[in-house]
């Protein structure tokens, strides 16, 4: 269920906006990291990708102008990954698209009680992973 969900919830982000799911999940943190920045490590241990992973999709959205990359001045080896106005633009623009995508394929599909089971289970599963993984 979950790989079937994401796979369609990605193609109609891809075709209402242009940007893929991993565009999103770099500019929605973007979005809420203070300064609207992270250094590249940060980013890659916010999403659980790895460092390499998070550059190439940085240097594809850098091409695309939705991010770039910035020296950070207290430490010359580290980087910032920073938004873009068109990055701005493109996430405000994708993002009620998106809710709505989720809302159709999944949420509305579920009564508010199995909701909030399946939050229950998520919450308790993920306390987990970050007990035993960190």
């Amino acid at each position: 269920m979950q790989e079937r969900l994401h796979s369609r919830v990605a193609r109609r982000l891809r075709t209402d906006s242009g940007l893929s799911a991993a565009d999103c999940i770099v500019l929605v943190h973007l979005t809420e990291a203070p300064g609207a920045r992270m250094r590249s490590a940060d980013l890659a241990q916010a999403v659980e990708w790895a460092k390499s992973r998070v550059s190439h999709q940085i240097s594809r959205m850098v091409k695309r102008g939705l991010a770039v990359r910035m020296e950070c001045p207290e430490d010359g080896r580290g980087a910032f990954v920073v938004i873009t106005p068109q990055g701005r633009d493109a996430i405000a623009s994708a993002a009620p698209g998106h809710v709505a995508t989720v809302r159709d394929l999944f949420v509305d599909l579920l009564a508010p009680e199995e909701l909030g089971t399946l939050a229950r289970v998520a919450g308790r599963v993920v306390e987990q992973l970050d007990k035993r993984y960190e």
